[in-house]
């Protein structure tokens, strides 16, 4: 029984390439997806392609069935598989890291630590790590039956960043009651604009409110 693997950018792709190496029809195959497609980070990191297996069928099996059948997926584990993809991630980047489960309120916390500059996996202010946890939900809900809800940190930037933001925006609470001129801050996550309304919302004498739309929405502190 002759079998082949192929891949390919979408699982389409990936059976149609293993046709043409096999040089027969469809009809004339069964096919088992080995793994999905995932684009990686930005696209570029840790992207994998398609992979099927292909089987011809004997001519007694082929006058059963006029059409492929594509065999059902082994059952993965969400949790398994998100980590997995962050460690080929690390990995790519050159980094050896540990994952660390803790459940929060925000969701199940995923706190990366090892060896190398984990800063790599961070950012400017935490960009690449948002959007590395971004793709991280992506691929752990794409597993699971019910919706997960993934926050990925490294070396505690989360809460360093967190009193960061709220230290800033007592500053600059205070330099708009002395002025008396609104300030508009940077573009930031919903996260991060959360944290300057919830440590401003109680405040005697300024206010909080996000204009603008995303990714450019900002957080403005005014005069009550």
């Amino acid at each position: 029984m002759k079998k082949i693997v192929a891949s390919g950018k979408t699982i389409e792709d990936a059976v149609q390439n293993g046709l043409t190496e096999l040089q027969v029809s469809a009809d004339r195959v069964n096919v088992t997806v080995l793994e999905k497609p995932s684009k990686g980070l930005f696209g570029l990191i840790g992207a994998r392609a398609a992979k099927v297996e292909l089987v011809i069928v004997p001519a007694v099996e082929q006058e059963k069935a006029s059409e492929p059948a594509v065999a059902a997926e082994a059952v993965r584990d969400p949790l398994h598989e998100t980590e997995r993809f962050i460690s080929e991630v690390a990995r790519t980047m050159g980094l050896d890291i540990t994952i660390t489960r803790n459940d929060s309120k925000e969701g199940l916390v995923l706190a990366l630590s090892g060896g190398g500059d984990l800063g790599m996996l961070i950012g400017r202010r935490g960009q690449t790590l948002d959007a590395l946890q971004y793709l991280t939900n992506i691929v752990a809900n794409r597993y699971s039956n019910s919706h997960l809800r993934i926050v990925l940190d490294a070396e505690d930037f989360r809460e360093r960043r967190r009193k960061t933001l709220e230290d800033l925006s007592d500053r600059l609470a205070g330099h708009v009651i002395r002025t008396r001129k609104e300030v508009v801050l940077e573009p930031m996550s919903p996260h991060e604009r959360k944290i300057i309304h919830s440590q401003l919302q109680n405040h005697a004498k300024v206010k909080t409110f996000s204009k603008g739309d995303e990714p450019n929405r900002r957080v403005v502190i005014t005069l009550k």
